[in-house]
């Protein structure tokens, strides 16, 4: 199976010809809509469904809608991946709004949602998820946070995850290591990847993504978190990423990856989970997309949350939705909300997440007989579980995120790589970042 990474970002390329499209796409609108007038709820419907899935999970996808129209005839729902790859999806989403043949759902990455609130073709939902029967407050924080950029409820969290320690059993054996407890601190995780690496035999302690991209930059937040940083201001109008907290964060990975030389550097952010399931590097920090690898590879290993800072083990989530829009019409936005609402209950989810080895949206899953078929399949996500609780900050939703990301990202990669000092790679960082939100 492969999973959508749910951090990735579009290239900077094809970002930088979506956010024209979606300017060129919004003509006077600011956002927002449940339609222009009041629904019929027995007209016959037909919504069209971007689901941006792999073909196992498209599949699954298609069942639940046609499960949905069973239930309800005079609704038909058109479910299709969207886009050759789930990265293409913005970039086609834009181009479609200006021809105003956009879909009513689409799958989006939660680094989209700026933008997409942006557009002016979203709808609003703050009403429809006022209704307690839809259980909005049971949904994970960070993944209702993200799906409500600048206020506005524009879908519906398609999953969840988050970063935490995963470890391999056997080279902390052969390295004579107590496994990783509850406890680490970063200084921990830091001694443990020396001890286990052996230059030798090409064996890595730990490895960390170059590449630059999102897969980059979210790895450093909970470190900046940690210490008591920030990502941006509490106005979000500059960044604070630029602190002694991100400075110490960088510092540490710096001294990592350059002078203890225990890191593995991926260029593409697509080799150190092989790595790791081959027994090449001794812990990476990655959420529940890897254990189905792990598993199928035979791979031994453990789990555990993210090292700390004086007890802080805050960690990062990367939620993804399920983006709803609008078309003016009250039947087609009254069928999206139910049909948001529906497959986000525990009896649709289980088939979605929990069947395709993503964690469940909603606590109350863990009490239904899926979750300990999901547990017993995949070892050690029940860490993963608990640890959506440490997720206490979400990555912001304003339109120039991606932006901020794609700088960010460039800093770590080359400090990582032995191109400058942590201080000065974040200084330029935020330098840029801040002329990029004063355009937003």
């Amino acid at each position: 199976m492969t999973r959508p990474r749910t951090h990735r970002l579009v290239p900077a390329a094809a970002a930088a010809v979506a956010l024209a499209l979606l300017a060129a796409g919004c003509g006077g609108s600011s956002g927002g809509g449940t339609g222009a007038t009041k629904a019929d709820p027995s007209a016959k419907v037909t919504l069209t469904w971007w689901t941006g899935q792999s073909q196992a999970a498209e599949k699954v996808l298609e069942g639940l809608a046609a499960e949905f129209h069973q239930a309800h005839p005079n609704v038909t729902v058109k479910a299709s991946s969207g886009a050759s790859t789930t990265d293409d999806l913005l970039q086609k989403l834009s181009a479609t709004f200006a021809s105003g043949t956009y879909p009513d759902i689409s799958y989006a990455y939660g680094s989209w949602a700026g933008k997409l609130g942006k557009s002016g073709k979203t709808l609003d939902l703050a009403d429809e998820v006022a209704d307690p029967a839809v259980g909005w407050d049971e949904l994970p924080p960070a993944a209702r946070t993200t799906a409500t950029p600048a206020g506005v409820v524009i879908g519906y969290p398609a999953l969840v995850d988050n970063l935490a320690l995963v470890y391999n059993t056997d080279l902390f054996d052969a390295a004579g290591l107590d496994y990783p407890s509850a406890d680490w601190t970063w200084e921990d995780f830091r001694s443990a990847a020396q001890a286990i690496s052996d230059p030798g035999k090409k064996i890595y302690g730990t490895a960390w993504s170059v590449s630059g991209g999102e897969d980059t930059t979210w790895h450093l937040w909970p470190l900046l978190w940690q210490g008591g940083g920030e990502i941006l201001t509490k106005d979000e109008q500059k960044t604070a990423f630029d602190s002694p907290a991100g400075v110490q964060g960088l510092e540490l990975l710096r001294q990592m990856a350059v002078e203890d030389k225990s890191m593995y550097l991926d260029q593409t952010d697509e080799k150190y989970g092989p790595l790791f399931a081959a027994g090449r590097v001794g812990m990476i920090v990655t959420g529940p997309w890897q254990l189905y690898d792990l598993v199928q590879a035979k791979t031994p290993y453990g789990v555990q949350v993210l090292p700390g800072t004086n007890g802080d083990h805050q960690t990062v989530s990367g939620p993804d939705i399920w983006a709803a829009f609008d078309h003016e019409d009250a039947n087609r936005a009254h069928w999206t909300a139910e049909l948001l609402s529906w497959l986000s209950q525990p009896e649709q989810d289980a088939r979605w997440n929990m069947a395709l080895g993503n964690l469940p949206l909603r606590s109350s899953e863990q009490s239904m007989p899926e979750y300990a078929t999901f547990i017993a399949t995949y070892p050690g996500v029940e860490v993963m579980v608990a640890n959506l609780a440490n997720a206490t900050h979400a990555r912001p939703t304003i339109a120039s995120y991606p932006e901020i990301s794609r700088y960010v990202g460039e800093a770590v990669a080359k400090t990582l790589q032995g191109q400058g000092s942590s201080a000065a790679a974040l200084a330029t960082a935020a330098e840029k970042a801040d002329q990029a939100m004063s355009f937003q």
